[in-house]
């Protein structure tokens, strides 16, 4: 594991939170970001490696439980341990609010953060159908690249938007569902 350093983000670290969250897909914005490290329910996390922000994670208080919101580890950043820290940073902060669960929700095709959460004694509590948009296709970007729907752990199948089988183009966007997760903390 990378040497870091996890913290609890302020409102001086923005800047650099709006530049780690600009390598997702669908970023937050700066003004959402900036309402969630004001807000006094929600606790922001940042782990820093190798001096610079490499992920965050934002934990909300609810009135009995915890919810984690979000969580995201730069790309470059990836597979040293850093999502695994900032999981353990969230738990303990739920801990600390004496909340009794800690909710979340996770792309099913998210299969390394559903195994992290499943590893930390998480249970799956459900699933919404076509929650999510699905996320921007390489083929959609790039015409010489060809997508294919792929089998998905629980038996659902992921297909990218705007590709069809064989990586031709479909008619309209398709969706992904959530899977609701929970842990019992007290």
């Amino acid at each position: 594991m990378t040497d870091t350093v996890l913290r609890r983000l302020g409102v001086a670290d923005l800047a650099r939170l709006v530049a780690l969250e600009r390598t997702h897909s669908r970023p937050w914005t700066r003004d959402q970001l900036e309402t969630l490290l004001t807000d006094g329910a929600v606790c922001v996390l940042g782990v820093e490696a190798e001096g610079q922000l490499a992920g965050h994670a934002v934990v909300a208080r609810l009135p009995f439980d915890a919810e984690l919101q979000a969580m995201l580890v730069a790309p470059l950043m990836r597979r040293r341990g850093l999502a695994a820290s900032l999981l353990a940073a969230v738990i303990d902060q739920a801990l600390r609010w004496e909340s009794e669960r800690l909710l979340l929700e996770v792309r099913a095709s998210n299969s390394g953060a559903v195994a992290l959460y499943r590893k930390a004694g998480f249970d799956e509590d459900g699933r919404r159908r076509g929650y999510y948009p699905a996320l921007e296709s390489p083929a959609l970007k790039n015409p010489d690249l060809k997508s294919k729907a792929e089998p998905q752990a629980g038996g659902g199948v992921a297909t990218l938007r705007g590709v069809g089988p064989g990586g031709a183009p479909s008619a309209g966007a398709e969706r992904e569902d959530a899977i609701l997760m929970s842990r019992r903390l007290l």
